[in-house]
């Protein structure tokens, strides 16, 4: 499991640094961007978009630039997330945040421009699969990341707007779910699926998506700076509420617990019920990495 993630984020870290190269007319703003994105990020939503895609067409390689696409945009909120305006955070994977090494100017410019360039990405390759599923998989990466999805999810987290658990895993969904979703649910789409295939890819991804968030929570009072590469005790000082601020850590485990029997059950049945070429055990694994990881 371990040799086949590495193998996916190395092959998208390297399809990152080509489209990264020389985007800019501008130095500075090209050297913030490669900062933002090229710091050694786990590179979950492009891994999850290579196997999904792997359900349906061996070469997952092909699906490259949506996978990296995904992970501009990944970047791209973390910038903005980090500003003074939002949780004003000084460490992002273990170095200074955007804003603090070079300017929150420079750090808003360029997670505008990463934005931009996934789309630009997507776009240059979008010939290499039939027209219908690259308009199809844009567009929901599109939804998923905009008004619909990860900024309003992100508004609700921002306005604390949330009151009771319906509310929370609302807000998760959008903040956090949305684009996780969108990498799963691309994958597919990209791949052919049917669909009745995609709906349960969501139902499996809307599972890991709260299994993800749940365990940041947890992470954010549990673990240490090192470890983690960014502030503990950051939805403290934020104020922020979260399901370990309203439910305890215990209740927060058992519910990542849960989450997870509940996806790797969808699995399986998309396994056996589902017509699919690929294997779904890579996602297995995932998705028990997910509900155990430290950082």
């Amino acid at each position: 499991m371990k040799e086949n993630l590495k193998n996916k984020a190395k092959l998208t870290e390297d399809f990152l640094i080509s489209e990264l190269q020389h985007c800019s007319e501008s130095e500075t703003l090209n050297e913030i961007m490669e900062y933002a994105v090229l710091n050694g990020g786990k590179r979950l939503r492009p891994v999850l978009l290579l196997s999904s895609y792997e359900l349906f067409e061996p070469d997952f390689k092909k699906a490259l630039p949506y996978a990296a696409a995904l992970e501009m945009i990944h970047s791209y909120s973390l910038v903005h997330d980090d500003l003074p305006a939002m949780d004003n955070d000084d460490l992002r994977r273990g170095k200074p945040t955007c804003h603090k090494q070079f300017s929150e100017f420079g750090a808003i410019l360029a997670g505008d421009a990463l934005l931009n360039l996934s789309f630009e990405t997507m776009l240059k390759y979008a010939d290499t699969f039939p027209l219908e599923r690259s308009l199809a998989a844009m567009s929901y990466i599109a939804k998923a990341a905009g008004a619909k999805g990860m900024c309003a999810g992100q508004m609700s987290d921002m306005e604390q707007s949330v009151s009771d658990f319906q509310s929370l895993c609302k807000m998760y969904r959008g903040k956090t779910g949305a684009l996780l979703k969108a990498s799963v649910a691309a994958g597919g789409i990209l791949g052919g699926a049917t669909a009745a295939t995609i709906a349960y890819l969501e139902q499996f991804a809307d599972k890991i998506g709260l299994i993800f968030q749940i365990k940041d929570d947890v992470l954010d009072v549990t673990a240490d700076e090192i470890t983690l590469g960014k502030p503990v005790l950051s939805d403290e000082k934020n104020e922020k509420i979260t399901f370990v601020s309203q439910y305890g850590i215990e209740e927060c485990n058992k519910l990542i617990e849960t989450y997870k029997n509940e996806a790797l059950a969808i699995l399986e049945e998309l396994e056996q019920n589902l017509n699919i070429s690929g294997s779904v055990l890579f996602l297995k694994q995932l998705t028990v990495y997910m509900a155990e990881r430290n950082h």
